[in-house]
């Protein structure tokens, strides 16, 4: 049985976090999986990407001139604030089903940030298996995966300041980190998909770029 069998569903101690708010100091890192992920969509003439975090001006401007594509930024950190916060945690494996108004086979690209950390088992696989309906084929998808606990409770936004460079900008969350999973359990998350890439970095994330088979 892998941790992802081990997600037992739970209501969060959103008090806990508040109580313990994340750092405001930024962190810069580098990153092998983003030149990659661009280096996918650079076929399309006009590529379709979504960007699961919240909106960040710079990131929408550098993907923009980079690629020319369309970016759909769908903030889900704010929607799993949301119901934590009104308890309705239980409900939002149910929600992430509906999410997305994106007809399938349409997005090229998805930048998945280290969303699916903060998930159960049920929100987790609710979320990809969304996530897989509407990337098309040989669409790309990055995801971060933490391998060690952080000591602070928070989100993080991520900034692009180049195709090699990430800056990582803590924030206050009403939902810590979940247990860590192993590559096996992210993998079978995505059955749809298959591993392109897979980097282990110095700040204990994990890298991942799946692509969707043609």
């Amino acid at each position: 049985m892998g941790l992802l069998d081990r997600l037992a569903p739970r209501r969060p101690d959103a008090d806990a976090f508040e109580k313990a708010p994340a750092p405001t100091v930024d962190s810069v890192f580098a990153t092998k999986a983003l030149r990659k992920f661009l280096a996918s969509l650079v076929a399309s003439p006009s590529p379709v990407l979504i960007d699961l975090g919240p909106v960040v001006g710079a990131n929408i401007s550098f993907l923009g001139e980079e690629l020319g594509c369309k970016i759909f930024v769908e903030d889900l950190f704010a929607d799993l604030d949301r119901h934590v916060r009104e308890g309705r945690f239980e409900r939002f494996a149910d929600f992430l089903k509906a999410r997305f108004r994106q007809a399938s086979a349409s997005v090229d690209g998805i930048l998945c940030w280290d969303f699916i950390d903060y998930l159960d088992k049920a929100a987790a696989l609710a979320l990809a298996g969304e996530l897989t309906r509407i990337l098309r084929r040989e669409g790309a998808l990055l995801g971060f995966f933490g391998t060690a606990q952080p000591r602070e409770g928070g989100y993080s936004k991520y900034l692009i300041v180049n195709e090699v460079t990430l800056k990582r900008r803590p924030y206050p969350a009403a939902r810590g980190r979940q247990a860590i999973l192993l590559n096996r359990d992210i993998i079978r998350l995505f059955p749809g998909l298959r591993v392109s890439d897979s980097f282990l970095l110095q700040n204990n994330l994990r890298e991942i770029l799946f692509r969707k088979p043609g």
